[in-house]
């Protein structure tokens, strides 16, 4: 009789029962995904005109003859800028000079880095001024950068000339002018201007790491060596990983600080692929064939974030 009565009330004979779940409209669907949109749209709007806008027009403006001058009239010529730049050898030249800048910055500036990055992570006496004074290349901007390492390297009265002179190791010379000195005295200042950032991101994983690894590593006898080994490295490969694609996609684009140091010379020794797309859109006026130079190194920054990002997935699924 209970289960009956039970039977009977959940029937609806005595009552309405739950019933069903009641089910979203369309409208109200489509009204919930318009309101995600409009929170969105503030933050996707300065991409899109600021970003995506100028991406895709410089990648149209590859395909046509654009020139400087009001009077000009610009044709589409399809693939004829890239077929010349597959035979400019100044170009490819460029190209080589700035992988050589972009490795030849990144892979000493990320073990620098590393290095100045276990040492703040120490308990040292008066860490946070050592933490603080790190950072200070990073707050300065490239242009000032590049002006205060002209001075250094200056010929007459730089204080690297004066140095090799007060130890008497010869009269000096003019780094930024010499064929042999120019590209190694600018690797030398983005090594500089760089390692801060790359070294926060790493004390940043450092500090992350649990102290108890380090430790029961420690009691189990392991030395200094194998614990970075075993549990720092694990710890911080995800985000070395990251900043150095990210540091090796930013140096290959770099621009400012080469061109107040060196402005390209000695005779192209310096002049990477964004100042010989800059020289000849703004002084020779080639903008159809400067945007196709920009497609170019649009295409080699998208091969890198591809194997960074493929590496990512696969690092991924082997801890899983």
């Amino acid at each position: 009789m209970a289960l009956a009565g039970s039977k009977k009330r959940w029937s609806g004979a005595d009552g309405p029962g739950p019933g069903p779940r009641p089910r979203r409209g369309d409208g109200t669907a489509v009204r919930g995904r318009a309101g995600a949109w409009f929170l969105v749209l503030p933050a996707l709007l300065p991409i899109l005109i600021l970003s995506v806008g100028p991406l895709l027009y410089g990648i149209a403006l590859a395909f046509t003859d654009a020139q400087s001058g009001r009077t000009r009239s610009t044709q589409w010529i399809g693939t004829l800028n890239f077929q010349d730049l597959l035979h400019d050898t100044l170009f490819w030249d460029s190209f080589r000079i700035g992988l050589l800048w972009a490795v030849g910055v990144t892979v000493p500036q990320f073990l620098l880095a590393l290095g100045l990055a276990l040492l703040l992570n120490q308990r040292l006496r008066m860490r946070w001024l050592a933490r603080a004074l790190a950072i200070i290349p990073w707050a300065m901007p490239e242009v000032v950068v590049g002006i205060m390492w002209r001075l250094v390297y200056n010929p007459d009265a730089g204080i690297l000339n004066e140095t090799v002179r007060d130890l008497g190791l010869g009269d000096g010379r003019d780094w930024l002018t010499g064929l042999a000195t120019a590209l190694p005295a600018v690797i030398l200042v983005g090594i500089w201007a760089g390692m801060p950032q790359t070294t926060v991101a790493l004390l940043a994983g450092l500090q992350n790491t649990p102290h108890e690894l380090h430790e029961a590593a420690a009691l189990d006898g392991a030395g200094a060596w194998r614990r970075f080994r075993t549990v720092t490295w694990p710890a911080i490969r995800p985000i070395a990983l990251a900043i150095s694609a990210l540091n090796l996609i930013w140096n290959f684009n770099s621009f400012a600080l080469v061109y107040v140091l060196t402005s390209g010379g000695p005779g192209g020794r310096t002049r990477l692929p964004m100042l010989f797309a800059y020289e000849e859109a703004f002084r020779y006026g080639q903008f159809g064939y400067a945007a196709a130079m920009g497609c170019v190194m649009v295409a080699v920054i998208s091969v890198l974030l591809a194997c960074f990002l493929v590496g990512r997935i696969r690092g991924g699924g082997e801890e899983r």
